[in-house]
């Protein structure tokens, strides 16, 4: 009867540890991975904006700024173009998907 209090702590203290093992580390390593996400994400971002104004000062040495302005609007109208199409489904696809649902 002497170590029942011992036992009770000890199995308190068990529960504890596994309760935050199933919760608070689990959190802490989803926030974790998220900050790394939102870093990588942002540097990618900033990456992406000095490649574009390093092609449009390359363009404008070679052609005149109007021009640099010209070919990169182009780019990016075609490639928004074909995301835009690539965003639905062709028609006969469509249909398929949704026999597939049912």
């Amino acid at each position: 009867m002497e170590d029942f209090p011992v036992k009770i702590a000890d199995l308190l203290e068990a529960a504890a540890t596994r309760v935050r093992s199933l919760t608070v580390e689990r959190v802490a390593g989803w926030a974790r991975w998220t900050a790394v996400g939102v870093v990588v994400a942002l540097l990618g971002l900033v990456m992406a904006i000095f490649v574009i104004v390093a092609l449009f000062r390359l363009l404008a040495g070679l052609v005149t700024t109007e021009g640099a302005y010209a070919i990169l609007g182009a780019i990016f109208v075609f490639a928004g173009i074909f995301l835009w199409r690539q965003r639905l489904p062709a028609p006969g696809d469509q249909i398929a998907t949704e026999q597939r649902e049912l």
